[in-house]
C-alpha cells in the first residue's frame, strides 16, 4: 500500500460492521485500526480486544480513550494485557475527553494539559516496568508496579498518541508522546500551525527524539454513481458537529454566523430531520475542504492532500455507503 492508511471505527458502526472493517483492513494492507470511545454509547477497550483476536497484522489503537474515567494504573495494565493479546500491535491513543459529559460524570475538565502530563508520565513509568511513586495534582501513586506473581514481568512497548487539536496540547504531545492522533473535520491547512506547535514541544525533549508520528481521522464517503450523495453524507455529519459541538468551527474555518444559523434550524437535541434541513445552509465547498467525499478519485486525492500536508497516516472514517467507501479506498491505495 503506497499511502499508509488506517481506519476509524466507533459507535456509528454496528459491532458487525466494526469487525468487518477491521478484518478488511487487516487483509488489504492497512496499517492500523483505531477504536473510538467518546460518548457513553460504547466502550473502546472491548472492541479493541476482539479486533486484536480477529486480526494478525494491523496495529490496534484507541482513538481515543480519555484520562478521566480510568485510573492510570488500570489503564497501564489494560494495555499491557492488550499487548499480551496482540504483541507489538497495541497503541494507546488518549485524549482529554469533552464537556459537558466530563462534568456530568463528576470529572470536569480542569487544567487538561497539566493533568495529561501527569497521567502520561505515570503510564510511561509503568510501561518501563518500574516502581511508580507519584504525587501530582491529578494523579497519585505510591510504590506500585505491574504484578509479577503469575508471569515474567518486563517492560512493554506501548506507543502513546495524544488526541490533540489545540496548540498547548499539541506542544505537550511533541514534548512527551510518541505521536498525535488528530480529530476529523480539520482542513489540511490546519496542519501548518499544528506542526509548529508540535515542533515547539519537540525542542523541549530530553530523550533525544527529534520527531513524533502524526495520524489524522478523515471523514470519507465514496459514491462513484452519485458523488453528490457521498458529499451529502459528509455534509450531514459536519452539520451535526457544528450544531452540537460548535467549537469545531474555530478549527475548520466556519464563521460564527453560519454556526448560529445551523443551531437555530437544527434545534436541541438535533433530530435527523432537523439536520437534513440545517445542512441546506452548508455549501459543498466547505464540506470538501474538511472531508474526503465524492468519487473514488476525489476521495483518494483528498487523502493524499492530507498526507502531503504532514499527516503520515490518514485514518479513514466511513460515512454514507460504508462498504463501497472502504473497499474503493483500499483498491485505490493499492494503485
Amino acid at each position: 500500500m503506497k499511502l499508509p492508511l488506517g481506519i476509524h471505527v466507533g459507535e456509528r458502526l454496528s459491532l458487525e460492521q466494526t469487525y468487518w472493517q477491521a478484518e478488511l483492513a487487516d487483509q488489504n494492507g492497512f496499517e492500523s485500526v483505531w477504536v473510538a470511545e467518546g460518548r457513553l454509547a460504547r466502550d473502546g477497550i472491548v472492541p479493541a480486544a476482539v479486533i486484536a483476536s480477529k486480526t494478525r497484522n494491523v496495529k490496534i489503537g484507541t482513538g481515543v480513550v480519555n484520562n478521566k474515567s480510568r485510573n492510570a494504573a488500570l489503564m497501564a495494565v489494560t494495555f499491557k494485557t492488550l499487548d499480551e493479546l496482540a504483541p507489538g500491535r497495541a497503541i494507546l491513543g488518549i485524549g482529554a475527553w469533552w464537556e459537558p459529559l466530563a462534568t456530568k460524570v463528576g470529572q470536569p475538565l480542569r487544567k487538561p494539559v497539566a493533568s495529561m502530563r501527569e497521567y502520561i508520565t505515570v503510564l510511561q513509568t509503568f510501561f518501563r516496568n518500574e516502581v511508580v511513586s507519584f504525587e501530582g495534582e491529578f494523579v497519585q501513586m505510591q510504590d506500585v508496579r505491574f504484578d509479577s506473581m503469575y508471569r515474567e514481568n518486563k517492560p512493554v512497548d506501548i506507543p502513546i498518541y495524544i488526541g490533540a487539536v489545540g496548540p498547548r496540547m499539541l506542544e505537550l504531545a511533541g514534548e512527551i508522546s510518541d505521536g498525535v492522533h488528530m480529530d476529523f473535520l480539520l482542513p489540511p491547512s490546519y496542519l501548518v500551525g499544528a506542526k509548529e506547535a508540535i515542533d515547539k514541544g519537540l525542542a523541549k525533549r530530553t530523550d533525544g527524539k527529534d520527531s513524533i508520528d502524526l495520524t489524522q481521522i478523515v471523514a470519507c464517503s465514496v459514491n462513484d454513481d452519485d458523488p453528490q450523495e457521498a458529499i451529502d453524507a459528509c455534509k450531514a455529519f459536519l452539520t451535526l458537529y457544528l450544531a452540537q459541538q460548535p467549537h469545531i468551527a474555530e478549527h475548520c474555518g466556519v464563521e460564527r454566523e453560519l454556526v448560529d444559523r445551523i443551531q437555530e434550524r437544527a434545534g436541541w437535541p438535533a433530530t435527523p430531520e432537523a439536520i437534513k434541513k440545517a445542512m441546506q445552509l452548508v455549501p459543498n465547498s466547505l464540506v470538501q475542504s474538511v472531508t474526503a467525499c465524492g468519487t473514488t478519485d476525489e476521495v483518494f486525492a483528498k487523502l493524499m492532500e492530507y498526507h502531503e500536508a504532514g499527516v503520515r497516516c490518514p485514518v479513514v472514517s466511513t460515512l454514507g455507503d460504508k462498504e463501497q467507501t472502504l473497499t474503493r479506498i483500499a483498491q485505490a491505495a493499492k494503485g
